[in-house]
C-alpha cells in the first residue's frame, strides 16, 4: 500500500528537476456505442465520454493540489474505431473522430487517443475504411489521436498496409502544410502496440481491457539526470562505473515510479474506477534539463550518434524498466527511454549538428522503448521510402519481440537542414536527411506480407 510518506522525497524533485506526471489517461470501452445510424453512434458515443470523463480534469486538478506533483496533460484512450464504426464508411470514420473532438472538447482534456485499427495481419473492410478516412479525420480534428499496428512478432508484417501509409502521410502533411505538416505528428504506426500505453499518439482502449480505467504516464529525464550529476560530483567520474551509474537510474526510476503510482490511484479512486498501469517512460519534453540527449552525454558522450550511443540507450532502457519494476506491480504500457527528436533539445541539437542521422537513430531504435518518433523529413521524400523506413523499424519489433513505432512528418517545401518549429511539448528541429530516396520502390511495389520468424511458433 503506497503512503504520502513514501513519496516525500519525490515530490521535492518537482521544482528543482522538471518532475512531473506527463499525463493520466482515462480508458474508455466504447464498443456499446456501436450503431448502424452514423448520428445516433456519434452521439452515444459523445454522451459516454461525457459521463464517464467529465470529472476527469477536475479530479487531476484536486489531486495536483494535494501532492504539489503537477500533471501536464489529462487524455482519453477509447476503443479502436476501427471496430467501433465497422460497417460505415469513410465518412462515418470522419464523423466518429469529429464526435470524438467533439466530446474531448467537451470534457476538456488535451487528447483523446483511440481512431486506431489492429492491422498486422490483415485489413478488414473497416480497416481499410479508416485508413483512407486518415488525412480527413486528422485535418479535421485537433484532440484526435491515431495509431495503426501494421506489425507483430506473431503475425509478421502487413506490406499492403504499410506501404498505404507513405502516400497517406503525404496526403497529411500536405493538408496541414500551413503547420509544416504536423497533422503526422498525430499518428503514428506500431509494431506490437500495446493496449494500455497511456502516452499519445500511440494510446487506444484495448479489448482486453476494463470498462474505464485510469493509467499513469510519468516522465523524469530531469530527475535522473540531477541524481546522476550528484552521484558523479560527489564520488568522480574516474571512481565510477557505468555499473555505478545503472544503480543510480534504477534507484531514481523507483522512486518516480511510486510517484506516480500514487497520483493514479487517487484519480481512480475519485472517480469511481479502476487504477490500471503506471507508464515509467522516460520522455523528454523541448525544456533545457529535461532531455535524454543531456543524459546520454552525462554518460559519457561527446556527441550524441557517436559509436557507444546505442549502448548508451541500453543501459538507460534497462536500468529504468529494473527501477519501475521493483516499485510497482502495475508497470506496464511502454515503460523505457523515448528518443523522440524534435521533443528533446539536446537529440535536435544533435541532428542539426549532423551527429545523429537516421540511420543512428534506426539502430538506437533496437534498444529503447519507441522507436523513429517526431522526427521531421523533408516534403519531397517520396512515399515508397516513407514506408520502406516505417517497414524496417517494423522489422526490428517483429524480429526482437519489442514494442517499436514510427512517427515522421514530412515538412512540405522543406528539404533537410531547413529548421521547423512545432510548438509546446512537441518541440521542433533540423529536417533530417534520409538516405537513398527513390531507391526502394520495387521492394514496397511487391506488398503483400512478410511471414512472422520462427520464433513465434513458441506455444
Amino acid at each position: 500500500m503506497l503512503s504520502t510518506e513514501q513519496i516525500i522525497n519525490t515530490v521535492s524533485m518537482v521544482q528543482k528537476e522538471n518532475l512531473d506526471v506527463r499525463t493520466v489517461t482515462m480508458g474508455i470501452n466504447l464498443m456499446d456505442c456501436r450503431h448502424q445510424d452514423v448520428e445516433v453512434m456519434c452521439r452515444r458515443i459523445v454522451n459516454k465520454i461525457e459521463q464517464h470523463a467529465g470529472r476527469l480534469v477536475d479530479v487531476c486538478a484536486e489531486v495536483e493540489a494535494k501532492y504539489g506533483v503537477p500533471i501536464v496533460n489529462k487524455r482519453l484512450a477509447v476503443s479502436p474505431a476501427a471496430d467501433v464504426a465497422a460497417g460505415h464508411g469513410q465518412d462515418g470514420f470522419v464523423a466518429l473522430a469529429k464526435a470524438l473532438d467533439q466530446a474531448a472538447k467537451s470534457v476538456r482534456v488535451d487528447f483523446v487517443g483511440g481512431f486506431s485499427a489492429q492491422m498486422q495481419k490483415g485489413a478488414s473492410a473497416a480497416d481499410k475504411a479508416l485508413l483512407e478516412a486518415l488525412p480527413a479525420a486528422m485535418l479535421a480534428t485537433a484532440k484526435v489521436c491515431s495509431s495503426i499496428n501494421v506489425a507483430s512478432s506473431r503475425a509478421g508484417i502487413n506490406m499492403e498496409a504499410v506501404g498505404r501509409l507513405g502516400h497517406l502521410l503525404l496526403q497529411m502533411a500536405e493538408g496541414s502544410r500551413d503547420q509544416d505538416g504536423f497533422a503526422c505528428a498525430k499518428l503514428v504506426v506500431f509494431a506490437n502496440q500495446p493496449e494500455d500505453n497511456p502516452f499519445m499518439a500511440g494510446a487506444y482502449h484495448g479489448h482486453g481491457e476494463p470498462e474505464t480505467v485510469i493509467n499513469v504516464g510519468v516522465s523524469g529525464p530531469g530527475v535522473v539526470l540531477r541524481a546522476l550529476e550528484r552521484r558523479i560530483a560527489r564520488d568522480g567520474a574516474d571512481n565510477l562505473g557505468l555499473d555505478d551509474l545503472a544503480e543510480v537510474i534504477k534507484q531514481t526510476s523507483c522512486r518516480v515510479t511510486r510517484c506516480g503510482e500514487l497520483i493514479g490511484r487517487e484519480v481512480a479512486e475519485l472517480l469511481g474506477t479502476r487504477f490500471g498501469i503506471v507508464d515509467l517512460s522516460l520522455a523528454p519534453t523541448p525544456k533545457i534539463g529535461d532531455s535524454i540527449g543531456e543524459i546520454l552525454q552525462l554518460l559519457g558522450l561527446d556527441a550524441i550518434g557517436a559509436p557507444g550511443s546505442t549502448a548508451c540507450v541500453a543501459l538507460l532502457n534497462d536500468a529504468v524498466k529494473k527501477g519501475g519494476a521493483f516499485a510497482s506491480q502495475a508497470v506496464g504500457g511502454l515503460s523505457g527511454a523515448f528518443i523522440p527528436v524534435c521533443e528533446d533539445s539536446a537529440l535536435a541539437a544533435a541532428a542539426e549538428r549532423g551527429d545523429l542521422t537516421l540511420e543512428k537513430l534506426e539502430a538506437m531504435t533496437c534498444v529503447c522503448s519507441v522507436g523513429l518518433d517526431m522526427i521531421a523529413i523533408p516534403g519531397d521524400t517520396p512515399p515508397e521510402t516513407i514506408s520502406a523506413l516505417i517497414a524496417d523499424e517494423m522489422a526490428i519489433g517483429m524480429i526482437n519481440k519489442k514494442t517499436t513505432a514510427v512517427r515522421f512528418i514530412p515538412v512540405p517545401g522543406k528539404k533537410a537542414g531547413d529548421r521547423v518549429e512545432f510548438g509546446g511539448l512537441f518541440g521542433g528541429g533540423t529536417v533530417m536527411a534520409v538516405p537513398n530516396p527513390g531507391k526502394s520502390a520495387r521492394f514496397i511495389r511487391f506488398g503483400g506480407h512478410i511471414p512472422a520468424p520462427i520464433h513465434s511458433l513458441n506455444n
